[in-house]
């Protein structure tokens, strides 16, 4: 079963209150003004903000009335497509290699497990994988990434608890160019985004990469706990504002009804969602898709 197989499951509850609230708007409400006000109230509902909720309706009342839409399922599927088109839109090509991934983001969002479903993902497409333990901070943050690293069979590099992180990473990098690995994926520690020394420290473990591998595609990826709603916009917005973010994993998606917050990501801060994933095992982890995504909650 694929991963958006799984995650359909995930989204019931997204799709069935979308669902449920749309019928009972086009049961009671002919297109106009107080429909479409009502239509943005549902999307606000879903955690869509309320920039990104507005600029969503503008386009299908636009393309309604060019085409004279009266019909419910007509604007349902316009809605649809707008959801997609607004995805697509920020959408970036899969990464080139050699390739090094920087996962970032607050405490307890799941990075350490990611680094290993990630590692995982690109053994599967046949490419070497090192992971970097550059958390040294969390007590025995190393080791956990090693049971993970363990699990998927790849090589880790890691210091000391307490070590500085940039060494870290410059180690990994010195490796992974001498054994000419495809992918380097990076662990840091959780951080506050309001922490400005720990951003601080992000930005210098962003210029060790940038220095010693310019020949790598280096990716910085948000991992987002999909529950977080509305403040996860405020979160990568100020993490995209220290390192210029390239993208989003999203994590726990099997645990929300909720997941508006994408399009606001996609719409306002143009950052594409790159993996999504749903559940616990190594191969809960995959390539985002935004059609598959829009049909699991509409």
């Amino acid at each position: 079963m694929g991963i958006f197989s799984k995650l359909f499951g995930a989204l019931k509850k997204t799709k069935a209150s979308l669902s449920e609230k749309l019928r009972v708007l086009f049961s009671k409400n002919k297109l106009g003004n107080e429909f479409y006000e009502e239509l943005e109230e549902i999307l606000i509902s879903a955690d869509v903000s309320v920039t990104t909720a507005e600029e969503i309706v503008e386009r299908v009342k636009s393309q309604a009335i060019a085409e004279k839409l009266k019909d419910g399922d007509y604007v349902t599927n316009v809605l649809k497509t707008t959801l997609i088109q607004m995805l697509e839109e920020s959408e970036v090509e899969p990464p080139a290699y050699p390739c090094v991934i920087m996962l970032v983001g607050v405490n307890g969002v799941g990075k350490t497990t990611t680094v290993g479903k990630l590692a995982h993902h690109f053994l599967k497409q046949g490419k070497t994988v090192t992971v970097a333990a550059a958390d040294t901070f969390r007590a025995a943050a190393s080791e956990q990434l090693a049971i993970w690293a363990e699990r998927a069979k790849v090589r880790i590099v890691k210091h000391e608890e307490g070590s500085d992180p940039s060494a870290v990473i410059f180690d990994a990098v010195s490796s992974v160019k001498a054994k000419k690995t495809d992918v380097l994926i990076i662990d840091t520690a959780g951080r506050l985004h309001v922490k400005e020394n720990l951003m601080n420290e992000l930005r210098k473990m962003d210029r060790v990469v940038t220095r010693e591998f310019p020949e790598a595609d280096f990716l910085k990826l948000l991992v987002l706990d999909a529950t977080t709603g509305q403040n996860a916009v405020s979160q990568a917005r100020v993490f995209d504002e220290a390192v210029e973010l390239d993208g989003i994993v999203l994590t726990k998606l099997d645990g929300t009804a909720k997941g508006g917050f994408v399009f606001s990501l996609s719409s306002e801060l143009s950052l594409p969602v790159l993996f999504a994933g749903v559940g616990e095992k190594m191969d809960d982890l995959e390539y985002f898709n935004s059609k598959d995504f829009v049909d699991g909650i509409l």
